[in-house]
């Protein structure tokens, strides 16, 4: 999608990227063209050289994400034929997100409810303000999540929580988002964004290669929708050792300084 709308943006600062969210009317709720948008701007991220991390955020004063759009419901999810290619939409934005070469960090402040919390699912870490509220109340909606789009959140609080938050629609806070794993940090949300940008920080000064190695195992480890297989990560791995990064940490280690790693 070369037009991506104004409520959905990428900001690019040094080797950190911002997958903006900023659909105010809707209290951050995510619309067809906004789901559509997703893949497009995550590759365009992938596309930056000197990228290395992008953060899923809500723009300032707005709440992570309320879900997909119910004013849709109506129109374009009217029929079982609408609904379907939405979902494909929401499976597409979560496997963009999941299956980035990038690691991906949501950092979440308010609601994040339904297709929202799916989204955050399919981020690699959340960090989250600790009055945050998570649902998914797709029960009460009549909706239906396909495979592809259940194992993220699966993968991020097991089955046993997923049929609970599932069959109830209930809301659960931070607190017990942290106990069921789903919030990986827990921050003061005047301490929000920086806190994702420290985190950001962190991760971005490490080898990307590695990152990258890691990211394809665990997701054939947790059997995530499109992981690579088993070879493929083993040649993942093993490309690492023949990398220049390879040298510059070894004889950074040696030398007693910070690594710089060129991701080749």
């Amino acid at each position: 999608m070369p037009n991506p709308p104004e409520r959905i943006r990428l900001e690019v600062e040094g080797p950190v990227g911002r997958l903006v969210l900023d659909n105010p009317g809707r209290r951050n709720a995510l619309d067809l063209a906004m789901w559509r948008a997703i893949p497009a701007l995550v590759g365009e991220a992938e596309s930056r050289p000197g990228l290395r991390v992008l953060i899923v955020t809500a723009a300032p004063g707005l709440p992570f994400c309320a879900g997909a759009d119910i004013a849709e419901f109506a129109t374009v999810r009217a029929t079982a034929e609408g609904g379907r290619a939405y979902e494909a939409a929401n499976a597409a934005a979560f496997d963009a997100l999941a299956q980035s070469r990038l690691p991906v960090i949501a950092a979440i402040r308010g609601f994040c409810l339904g297709g929202g919390m799916g989204l955050a699912a399919a981020c690699d870490l959340r960090i989250v303000a600790e009055a945050a509220q998570f649902g998914i109340p797709a029960g009460r909606l009549g909706v239906g999540y396909p495979p592809s789009a259940m194992a993220y959140v699966v993968a991020a609080v097991g089955a046993s929580a997923a049929r609970d938050l599932f069959f109830t629609a209930r809301r659960i806070d931070a607190a017990e988002a942290k106990a069921l794993g789903f919030a990986d940090r827990l921050v003061a949300e005047a301490d929000l964004d920086e806190a994702a940008r420290g985190l950001a920080s962190e991760i971005a000064d490490n080898a990307p290669l590695t990152l990258a190695a890691a990211t394809a195992a665990i997701a054939l480890c947790a059997g995530l929708p499109g992981a690579p297989t088993a070879a493929a990560c083993e040649r993942l791995a093993a490309a690492c050792f023949d990398s220049a990064d390879y040298a510059e940490g070894r004889a950074a280690f040696l030398d007693k300084r910070g690594p710089k790693f060129q991701g080749r």
